[in-house]
């Protein structure tokens, strides 16, 4: 494919040649780490059994969350390195690597203990890619159209993460174990190959050379707004990641196989494939906080259902409904995100919203797998009911930089640009 065509693709879907490569590589990688959303639960089943008398589901919810909080609390580390030496493209490649080297690793583990070293290795590897390729995406497009490029780049992350659990599924169900992990690290090496062919990226020497203090964790970046996305990207991730600690009981609930439940997680990828790019769109011209607080009052009912779902076909409807809501909520945050960046911060400032994300990512798995044990539908009604106090978070701390004038105007962030005729 040339460089011309690749041009003109990424402008027929309202990006750029770097946006279109980062959301290549992000699909690559999403399908190698969703393979293993349907894989771990069972992969620890057959493991023996740790030292401790231990629940099932706590040791599930443990593994997956330790990826997630692994992530999480580097990211800021991460993000300050970046601001610092003003390279992107070799933390992204450097991550992909780490999960890759990761997901292989799975081949020759023999006990819950390595699972452990791997799982944090996998961290590391996405503390690395996220946010660098956020502070690469937010340098690489304008105010007025960000938020369709951070739909173009968070869609295709579903694309990946919608068919990753059916290809985890089918390959648990009809080859083995390692199938998966070897398709799993294929992808992620394919994402890397991505970035590395399509991102070219020229350092801002003057900022990385600027004399003057530097601080990893500047308190002048913490704004209400950063923090008040934070949370509403953390709230989102929890509530759609409960469930993926308890397959098990999913599946002896509904009477259904690993590609059932993987048909069902994977609905919420499709949903938000679907809707993803749209409302990023919606959100350069209508503001990004509506958007963002309708999908964290959806996400609410639509979580609670999620434990009562009686049959495969329910649980796969919640799921759906799920995905519209974190549409809403996660390409107008990232947008809104960078919008409010501070100039030579956005690698901080980007960090704390995907550190948000991360322990999301983290901690929902592992209270789901807790709270479980006490009482299956406890998690879901839980985490519904916290997105309701997300959405509330949001519309008063969170301040909008998109306002549609009656003239027909965009005003973004103090400058007014027309509204695309397209």
């Amino acid at each position: 494919m040339t460089a011309n065509t690749i041009d003109k693709f990424a402008n027929s879907i309202g990006a750029n040649r770097t946006v279109l490569a980062l959301s290549v590589a992000r699909l690559g990688d999403a399908v190698g780490n969703s393979i293993l959303i349907v894989v771990i639960p069972l992969y620890v089943a057959k493991l023996p059994a740790p030292w401790f008398p231990i629940p099932e589901t706590v040791l599930v919810g443990v593994l997956i969350s330790l990826y997630g909080l692994t992530n999480a609390l580097l990211q800021p580390f991460v993000g300050a390195w970046i601001d610092r030496v003003s390279r992107r493209k070799p933390f992204i490649e450097a991550g992909l690597v780490l999960m890759a080297i990761g997901t292989l690793a799975f081949v020759f583990a023999g006990q819950f203990s390595a699972l452990l070293l791997i799982r944090g290795l996998q961290g590391i590897g996405v503390a690395l890619t996220i946010p660098a390729s956020l502070a690469l995406m937010a340098s690489a497009t304008e105010k007025r159209t960000r938020g369709g490029s951070m739909g173009v780049y968070t869609g295709m992350r579903m694309v990946g993460f919608a068919i990753g659990p059916l290809i985890g599924g089918f390959l648990y169900d009809h080859v083995n174990f390692n199938a998966a992990f070897y398709t799993g690290a294929a992808f992620i090496f394919l994402g890397l190959v991505f970035v590395q062919l399509w991102v070219h990226e020229t350092p801002d020497e003057s900022r990385a050379q600027s004399a003057g203090a530097f601080r990893v964790l500047d308190r002048g970046l913490l704004t209400g707004g950063i923090i008040g996305l934070a949370i509403a990207t953390f709230l989102m991730a929890s509530s759609f990641s409960m469930m993926s600690a308890l397959e098990k009981e999913f599946n002896q609930r509904l009477g259904q196989g690993a590609l059932g439940f993987g048909v069902a997680f994977s609905a919420l990828m499709v949903s938000r494939l679907l809707a993803q790019v749209p409302l990023g769109w919606l959100s350069d011209r209508i503001g990004r906080k509506p958007l963002i607080i309708g999908g964290l009052i959806l996400m609410a009912p639509a979580t609670v259902l999620l434990g009562l779902a009686a049959t495969t076909l329910q649980l796969t409807g919640f799921r759906v409904f799920q995905g519209v809501a974190s549409a809403a909520i996660a390409a107008p945050t990232f947008a809104l995100a960078a919008d409010l960046s501070r100039s030579g911060g956005e690698g901080r400032q980007l960090s704390i919203v995907t550190t948000g994300f991360g322990l999301g990512i983290a901690l929902g798995p592992l209270l789901a797998g807790v709270m479980a044990t006490v009482l299956f539908e406890l998690p879901f009604i839980i985490g519904g009911a916290l997105t309701l106090v997300g959405a509330w978070i949001v519309y008063r701390y969170v301040p909008e930089t998109v306002h549609r004038r009656e003239s027909g105007a965009v005003k973004v962030r103090g400058a007014v640009q027309p509204v695309d005729s397209k």
